[in-house]
């Protein structure tokens, strides 16, 4: 279809195509003929001097064949030898000129020449014929222009103001002319010097819009090396294409892209994606091209599998559009951001691995504070067992064993035995007294067993909250965030009981909170913790933590953690939740940027305060009651 449209187009505007071509070639073989008599510097001059030396050849041309007419007819005019000399020396300065123009490198000697004898002959007709008329003649108007053009206005000048002033002057005294008669000459002089006035304004008008033009085309030419530049050595993809998909221009980016995906070069003219490319980018093209001729721009991310290198591609096709807003053409832009693809591939990567880090980092804290309470446990545990073992060993069961052996060998005359033998009759009292002792070491051993079942069950429910905690992990419920932060204190209770912190919760009455318990419990975790360092390295004596819970909003809800330690210097504010930056001498720079990360997820915020070094800080954590509110 576009071949037959094309054809169209060539076949309605073939006439006017034909003629202008027709025209062409004519000048084209009159100015050859010209250049002939031309040397070879002078065909290679500007277009000015060029121009200004065909302009003598065919003005000598001219005068040459004038000359031979003229020749022919002076024996009729009156005193012939005259006007014959006359001709013959207007002949051969013309063939001077025309023999200076094929050997020469510049035109000023023709053109001084050419001027003197048209000067010079004009002068000469005027005055030899006598007559007014000649004169005024209006063809003494070319003398002017032509002098002017050849030489310039200012050598132009002498021959046009001599001119003048034999017609203006010298013409009317030699003809005896009357009044009117001195008139015409007058005016005629002044014509001649109003046409060397305008043919110098118009060569100035000219030489200013060849001079503006040139600046123009330099300036052009200058954006145009630029461009070019810009494109070719960019490693971006750009080219532009007309509606059809042809090709208008590419840089070499493109070409060398192109010859990896269709296997050929690329060709001005040629369509884009000829019928032999893959039928995917032929189809991906054309969807594109549809949208884009319908003025849309369109971009699009593409990693051909067909390159060597395996590249992800950012192209932007764009319609251009002419004046009435219609498209003509296509441009289109490609960048390789394979590089940040893979960044972007790597931050991700980096993302998930530090949530991994993130959930062990908040299980290990999990796990150092059951350890830890479990441990001060088993202390009491082993405590327990060994009074236990002391106090079995120590036991006075031995003698009660003594006791029944001996009633045992006197079975057959116990009576004698309790009333006669010495042995015998202590042996009540010795048995009340074994009674009160063995009752008085079961009690205590009792208390004790109370004791170690106490530590057994206190190991058992710290265990088995870290389970509960564990299994809920990544899940969102609801739960009440005071006995979240009991569980939490709990996990900690012992070290701040060994530490003399006293701990102070403010609850107010609060709902149900939706959040993920293993996040809210690792944060929580990571600012106890944090305050017990800052409450250990304060050395005060009243050291005192603050646990608020309240809302601050219909549907936000606030958990603050307040300690009078050491606090936060101004300068270390700013940097408190990036990752790497602590105050600890042993910290790692990683608690609070875990947290901050963690809140973030559950579309809370964490934030501190504090007035200073020595005055203590607060952690706040702002988070949706409804857990469904985007953290604004």
């Amino acid at each position: 279809m576009s071949t037959r449209v094309a054809g169209a187009q060539g076949a309605g505007g073939l006439e006017p195509s034909g003629q202008s071509v027709a025209r062409e070639g004519v000048a084209a073989r009159l100015l050859a003929r010209l250049d002939v008599w031309l040397s070879r510097r002078l065909r290679r001059a500007s277009a000015d001097e060029l121009g200004r030396c065909r302009m003598l050849v065919a003005a000598h041309g001219l005068l040459l064949l004038c000359d031979v007419l003229f020749l022919f007819q002076v024996t009729r005019l009156p005193f012939p030898l005259l006007w014959g000399a006359m001709g013959l020396l207007c002949g051969a300065g013309s063939v001077t000129s025309l023999l200076l123009l094929r050997r020469s490198g510049s035109s000023r000697i023709p053109a001084l020449l050419l001027c003197a004898m048209l000067t010079g002959g004009f002068v000469g007709a005027t005055l030899l014929l006598g007559g007014v008329g000649v004169g005024t003649h209006a063809g003494g108007m070319l003398l002017p222009m032509l002098c002017v053009y050849l030489l310039g206005a200012r050598r132009a000048f002498f021959f046009v103001a001599f001119s003048g002033l034999s017609v203006g002057l010298v013409l009317p005294l030699v003809s005896s002319a009357g009044p009117g008669q001195w008139e015409s000459c007058l005016l005629a002089a002044l014509f001649l010097l109003g046409g060397w006035g305008m043919s110098w304004l118009l060569t100035a008008v000219r030489e200013h819009a060849n001079t503006a033009l040139e600046r123009a085309l330099r300036a052009l030419r200058d954006h145009e090396r630029k461009l070019t530049s810009l494109l070719e050595n960019t490693e971006d993809v750009v080219c532009s294409v007309d509606t059809e998909g042809r090709l208008i221009a590419a840089n070499p980016a493109l070409g060398e892209m192109y010859r990896e995906l269709i296997g050929v070069e690329l060709e001005p003219g040629a369509h884009l994606f000829p019928e032999y490319a893959p039928e995917s980018l032929r189809r991906r093209w054309q969807e594109c091209t549809a949208q884009v001729l319908s003025g849309k721009r369109v971009r699009f991310e593409a990693s051909p599998s067909r390159l060597k290198r395996p590249r992800v591609l950012d192209i932007s096709v764009n319609p251009v559009l002419d004046v009435a807003g219609r498209v003509v053409g296509m441009t289109v832009f490609g960048r390789d951001i394979t590089d940040r693809k893979e960044a972007e591939a790597r931050l991700g990567e980096m993302h998930r691995s530090l949530l991994d880090v993130s959930r062990q980092a908040g299980m290990a804290e999990i796990a150092t504070g059951v350890l830890h309470n479990v441990g001060n446990a088993l202390n009491s545990v082993n405590v327990s067992v060994n009074l236990l073992s002391e106090r079995l060993h120590q036991s006075r069961l031995a003698g009660l064993s003594k006791a029944t052996e001996l009633m045992a060998e006197h079975t057959a005359d116990l009576g004698h035995f309790f009333t006669v033998d010495r042995r015998g009759k202590q042996l009540p009292v010795y048995l009340k007294a074994l009674t009160t002792q063995l009752t008085a070491e079961r009690a205590e051993l009792l208390d004790e067993v109370h004791t170690l079942q106490k530590s057994v069950e206190h190991i058992k429910s710290v265990v088995s909250m870290q389970q509960e905690h564990a299994r809920f992990s990544g899940v969102v419920e609801r739960l009440e965030v005071t006995a979240l932060l009991d569980d939490a204190l709990r996990l900690h209770a012992v070290s701040f009981e060994r530490l003399g912190i006293e701990v102070k919760r403010e609850y107010s009455e609060v709902p149900l909170v939706r959040v993920d318990r293993h996040k809210l419990l690792q944060i929580l975790l990571n600012l106890l913790s944090n305050a017990r360092h800052a409450l250990l390295e304060c050395g005060r004596a009243d050291k005192l933590l603050t646990i608020r819970v309240g809302r601050v909003a219909a549907e936000r809800l606030r958990i603050s953690v307040a300690d009078n330690g050491v606090g936060i210097s101004p300068e270390d504010a700013p940097r408190l939740f990036t990752q790497g930056f602590t105050t600890k001498k042993d910290g790692h720079g990683f608690g609070l940027h875990i947290s901050a990360l963690a809140a973030a997820e559950m579309d809370a915020f964490l934030s501190c305060s504090s007035e200073g070094r020595g005055q203590g800080a607060t952690f706040t954590i702002d988070l949706p009651i409804s857990g469904e509110e985007n953290r604004a």
